[in-house]
């Protein structure tokens, strides 16, 4: 399936002048399904697909190219436009005797990752961890609220929060760190592994 023939599929077809490049096959893959993908994650499939293309794209390229490129409705562009700016993950770029604005990708993997990382924890784990405080303080003060449902909210809670805590440490690491922590990988679970049989010698020790 190409972009022209998935544009059914993709989005509304624009009426832009801008003449059509074809994209390379593989290109053209990845953006499909970069789409896709982002539709499970609860992403707006045009916004993943600007993405994808623009990650893809050896220059900046302009709204009207990417109508073009995509198949897609002029304002649907400039909506998902905003969406990424507002993520950080693309900036816009002036050219020189050219009017337009152009957008080209963020390339560096580490800080794609870490900005997305933070948009989710301020789109979700912070309102999360909101609610659930606000629901503790009412279920505190309530006493038709039995011990065992106030402990729940508590250890969702405590979970959330750490869970942010974890998201703000990982989002700070420099690339460097942050790299070689991923190649420690399973060796983090086998540190961890001889870890609890020492600190069950030590417990019974104590006792």
């Amino acid at each position: 399936m190409t972009l022209r023939s998935a544009r059914s599929v993709i989005s509304v077809v624009t009426e832009s002048t801008e003449p059509y490049v074809p994209l390379p096959r593989p290109v053209e893959d990845f953006v499909l399904q970069w789409g896709y993908l982002g539709d499970r994650w609860g992403v707006n499939r045009s916004v993943s697909q600007i993405h994808a293309l623009l990650y893809a794209s050896e220059r900046p390229l302009s709204s009207e190219e990417i109508a073009a490129a995509l198949g897609i409705a002029r304002s649907n562009v400039s909506n998902s436009l905003r969406e990424l700016l507002a993520w950080g993950i693309i900036r816009s770029i002036p050219v020189r005797g050219d009017r337009r604005t152009y957008y080209e990708a963020e390339t560096d993997l580490w800080t794609l990752m870490s900005r997305i990382a933070a948009g989710r924890k301020a789109r979700e784990l912070d309102p999360a961890a909101a609610a659930l405080r606000q629901c503790l303080e009412s279920a505190q003060g309530d006493a038709t609220v039995s011990t065992v449902v106030a402990r729940r909210l508590r250890d969702m809670l405590d979970f959330v929060e750490r869970t942010g805590r974890w998201y703000e440490q990982m989002i700070q690491l420099p690339a460097p760190q942050a790299a070689a922590l991923m190649k420690l990988g399973n060796g983090v679970v086998h540190l961890l592994d001889k870890a609890r049989p020492r600190r069950r010698v030590e417990r019974r020790g104590a006792a």
